[in-house]
């Protein structure tokens, strides 16, 4: 089975999981800002990092409410691993991850402030494997994959090479990140960070 088949069979799986899903029932963004509050400890503060390991708190901020959805899920299953992200999302009921992604999902801007070390240039080409679940930018059409564009380089490396290793399971990614060098992987997060419109800090 090649990669295309693959990733059709995944993504159409993760839509009826996923979309359907959210599509049950509607997200209410003024109750999702009020419930924002235990995240905007960590999420609200531009280049906050996480403290051990280290590494920036990712920008969530105009991310497909789907993708919100279904990190915070991943998260209450243990299937992505951290200690106040799986705290917290266990606290969730379905109607509060609706409501907190309809939430997120509603900040896009211009970012400013996006240092990067890789190779932007390279990083272009190297990416473009990418472009078909990512979009050309990083702004992803498809609500079920994450936008890239404006995310923190060293935050994108990190989930590169976590991938890379096996330590996030997703058999697409697993598969397109086993063959990409340290640099290619600075490249490629150095491409989708240098992006001027895309994930912002929330500071509503």
């Amino acid at each position: 089975m090649n990669i295309k088949t693959l990733g059709s069979i995944v993504a159409a799986g993760v839509w009826l999981t996923l979309g359907a899903s959210a599509a049950q029932a509607a997200g209410d963004a003024e109750e999702g800002r009020k419930k924002f509050y235990t995240c905007g400890g960590c999420h609200a503060i531009e280049g906050y990092s996480n403290a051990f390991p280290n590494y920036p708190v990712p920008r969530i901020g105009g991310q497909h409410a789907e993708v919100v959805i279904a990190s915070l899920k991943a998260y209450q299953a243990g299937a992505r691993i951290h200690g106040s992200m799986e705290g917290n999302a266990k606290t969730q009921s379905e109607q509060d991850l609706l409501d907190i992604a309809a939430y997120v999902s509603r900040f896009r801007s211009i970012n400013v402030n996006n240092h990067v070390s890789g190779n932007v240039s390279a990083g272009k080409g190297k990416a473009a494997p990418c472009a078909g679940c990512h979009g050309e930018d990083g702004n992803s059409v498809d609500p079920n994959n994450p936008r890239l564009a404006g995310q923190y380089e060293a935050y994108l490396i990190k989930v590169l090479k976590e991938y890379k290793k096996g330590v996030r399971k997703n058999p697409i990614m697993n598969s397109m990140s086993e063959s990409l060098s340290e640099q290619d992987i600075k490249d490629i997060s150095a491409f989708y960070g240098s992006q001027k419109k895309g994930l912002v800090t929330i500071s509503d």
